[in-house]
């Protein structure tokens, strides 16, 4: 086509249809005009010349085709330009017009050709094409191993994919809580961290200037990363390591705009998950290695595992330390002159409790027992102190609770055989009890009196565990007296001091000052000292007891109801612990259980001691047990390269 006839025809064509570009000094609002009014104006977001979301060239494509193209000869090549020209010039009605009349005289190998690069033309790249923001919320939707896969398809879906906007939600999903969605639970791992920031702040608010004189910047982290609730957690900044342990001196206020201090290691979320998922993973499908600590030279009756800490009584009248990192025995803890049945440490102090009739206090960083407590008069089973107050259970069939800080004592009696569990709610000022009696009882600090008696147990109840806030029951289970509930016939025992409807709610809100009328309803199930005190936080709503009966019983406080019996041990429950991801017993049947505590499923089983299992030890990535035949066994789901698949899914 010689350059005068182009003139004529190609060129007035393209600057008809596109002068925005090939005739920038054209008709005056020439494009707006067109928009409105031509309805042969309107491209899709691949052609629109104005548009911002325009498809990327395929580079592959465009290589061979400027290959094939190098082959012919120029006229050839500037007659195939020309027609391309003229087909991205054209409004929608005529290039329609173009591809019939094309398509018209196509074979059917053309055809085909044309259907193959149609096919792949249609998938359009939607991820790439809309805003970032929108995007994120699209990969939000999908589960961890989707998400995986999509930061394998190119490298602007692996940078969307692995952004922290995107995991934060997965970890809000998903780390310290059962999915409602697809059931798996994700442990903490952080838990020293949130601990010891939260002292930092109860430190703060008993002081005069309410300032925190010391905080590492780990701590910071942690109250960006955990002590938010969900949805207003940082989205961008990953938790923080500190790897020597060591506290770095801060001064001043804290500020929760302050900058980490460089050189300081930041993680992504998607790092955090990982972590998190692995330990998910081996704890699911039993996973583990494992430690076995010989010492004591009788049977284990009480342990408590925190953090790389661990503690452990028995029959041989010694406590002693253990450093789990290294199954290292620390020291052992001698001044009691008969067995140990319970004990309790923090980070500074270690409670015991004996069948020598005594409490002692204890220095367990130095082995010096600080101080021995008198007032029981038969063996001390059980100790639990929470703040100021310590609650023990005695073979004597009484509760005493001390005050720490008053220095007074009192004594609560109401079951008629060995109480051998106690455990303390200071926010409530309630204590619940477990008795050889086969009940349970919930008691009011402040009156003295017992709210309610649980009773459904045919053996001796061992175990009580106060569930945390955040644990819910399948909704099945919640449904009422007359619901699904596997234990209607089971009753519980109101103290009668006041007229308690006998009707069964879900999980209500304990901190809302303002009630409606359902917390209303909740609040005086508990009885008249917490229905006259809206401000007054509510007990524990859900809690486990274990028995020998052989099981294990899940109960609703405020209606006293036996919402669910787990089964599965061959011989009774001797110890419970939990959290709102897992529950673990042992039992006399030797073996130790791992359950799912909202649907109250078995998900595991731990062999290898060969005596009954008598005490129980659960943190986010380790488990310890206890047993009669002097061991005590430490599982570890988290270091597991040389471990070995010891638990039995069910």
């Amino acid at each position: 086509m010689s350059s005068t006839l182009i003139g004529k025809t190609v060129t007035p064509f393209l600057k008809e249809h596109i002068p925005s570009l090939y005739a920038p000094i054209g008709k005056p609002h020439n494009e707006e005009t067109a928009k409105q009014k031509d309805p042969n104006t309107r491209y899709c977001y691949r052609h629109r010349p104005d548009s911002k979301c325009r498809r990327a060239a395929d580079e592959a494509k465009m290589i061979m085709i400027q290959r094939e193209l190098d082959k012919l000869s120029s006229a050839d090549q500037q007659a195939i330009t020309h027609v391309w020209s003229l087909f991205s010039a054209a409004p929608a009605r005529h290039r329609e017009l173009m591809l019939q009349g094309v398509l018209a005289q196509l074979c059917f190998p053309q055809l085909s050709l044309v259907s193959r690069e149609v096919s792949e033309a249609l998938k359009i790249d939607f991820i790439t094409a809309l805003p970032v923001e929108i995007s994120q919320k699209i990969l939000c939707y999908l589960d961890t191993v989707s998400l995986t896969k999509a930061a394998q398809v190119s490298q602007r879906w692996r940078l969307l994919a692995d952004d922290d906007a995107v995991w934060v939600r997965m970890c809000e999903q998903h780390v310290n809580r059962k999915c409602t969605k697809c059931g798996w639970g994700l442990p903490l791992l952080e838990r020293k961290k949130l601990r010891n920031y939260t002292r930092q702040r109860q430190l703060a608010k008993s002081s005069s200037q309410g300032r925190i004189q010391e905080l590492t910047d780990a701590y910071r982290a942690e109250e960006a990363n955990l002590a938010l609730p969900p949805g207003k957690r940082a989205r961008t900044a990953g938790f923080l390591d500190n790897p020597d342990g060591k506290r770095q001196r801060y001064s001043g206020l804290v500020d929760r705009d302050v900058q980490p201090q460089q050189g300081l290691k930041t993680r992504s979320w998607k790092a955090v998950y990982r972590d998190r998922w692995q330990v998910g993973y081996n704890w699911k499908y039993g996973r583990c290695s494992i430690k076995t600590l010989k010492g004591h030279t009788n049977g284990v009756t009480c342990l408590q595992l925190d953090d790389n800490i661990l503690a452990s009584g028995s029959y041989d009248a010694t406590i002693k330390i253990w450093n789990i990192d290294t199954g290292e025995e620390i020291r052992t803890l001698r001044g009691h002159t008969r067995g140990i049945r319970a004990l309790q440490f923090d980070d500074s102090k270690l409670i015991s409790g004996s069948l020598d009739n005594t409490i002692k206090i204890w220095n367990w960083h130095t082995g010096e027992c600080i101080s021995t407590l008198q007032g029981h008069t038969a063996g001390v089973v059980s100790v639990h102190f929470d703040a100021q107050l310590l609650a023990s259970g005695s073979i004597d069939k009484s509760v005493k609770i001390f005050d720490f800080n008053s220095k007074e004592a009192f004594c609560l009696k109401g079951h008629s055989d060995w109480v051998n569990c106690t455990r303390l709610d200071i926010n409530s000022r309630t204590v619940m009890s477990a008795s050889d009696d086969t009940t349970i009882k919930m008691w009011d600090l402040d009156t003295k009196q017992v709210i309610r008696t649980f009773e459904g147990h045919v053996g001796h109840v061992q175990q009580v565990l106060p569930l945390p806030p955040e644990y819910e029951p399948d909704e099945e289970l919640t449904q009422g007296v007359n619901g699904s509930s596997d234990n209607t016939d089971n009753v519980s025992v109101t103290s009668g001091r006041g007229g308690t409807p006998a009707v069964s709610f879900a999980q209500g809100d304990r901190a809302s000052s303002t009630l409606t009328p359902r917390d209303e309803d909740i609040r005086a199930l508990y009885g008249p000292s917490f229905a006259s005190d809206p401000s007054r936080p509510l007990p524990p709503r859900y809690f486990l007891t274990g028995g020998l009966d052989s099981t294990i019983r899940l109960w609703d406080s405020a209606t006293g109801t036996c919402l669910k019996t787990m089964f599965g041990h061959l011989e009774g429950v001797w110890s419970l612990a939990g959290d709102t991801i897992r529950v673990i017993s042992g039992a006399n049947d030797g073996m130790v259980k791992c359950w799912e505590p909202r649907s109250g499923k078995c998900d595991a089983t731990f062999t290898g001691h060969r005596g009954p299992v008598t005490c129980v030890g659960l943190s986010d990535s380790r488990m310890a047990s206890g047993s009669e035949d002097g061991e005590v066994r430490i599982y570890s789901f988290k270091d597991v390269s040389n471990g070995s698949d010891v638990g039995t899914p069910r």
